[in-house]
């Protein structure tokens, strides 16, 4: 018997842990990668390439606002924070996510 993949993130659940860690600080698209690393001891590891659309699909739909800052020799950075319709939404999320990991537990016994 073949082994099944693991679980898999979806859009909107990557864009929920985004938000998520956005609650925490204000942060700069590759801190949010090393962030998500650094706090999951490596279980979710996303390239780059995936974190820059996400971000800015969040920012067009409102959820964060993102702002560039001059870091002196180094390129500038974009910081992005919560906007209050993202901390909405965050709310909303985790509330859903809890339901799902509830029903996921009670079928795969924790």
């Amino acid at each position: 018997m073949e082994a099944l993949p693991g679980p898999k993130l979806s859009r909107g659940e990557f864009g929920l842990l985004l938000l998520a860690l956005l609650a925490r600080r204000e942060m700069y698209g590759y801190e949010l990668v090393s962030q998500l690393r650094a706090l999951t001891d490596g279980a979710i590891d996303l390239p780059e390439g995936t974190v820059y659309p996400a971000l800015r699909r969040l920012e067009r739909d409102g959820l964060i606002g993102g702002r560039w800052v001059d870091i002196g020799a180094g390129p500038r950075r974009r910081y992005y924070a919560l906007t209050p319709k993202g901390q909405t939404a965050l709310v909303a999320g985790r509330h859903e996510w809890r339901r799902f990991r509830t029903a996921a537990d009670t079928l795969l016994g924790s």
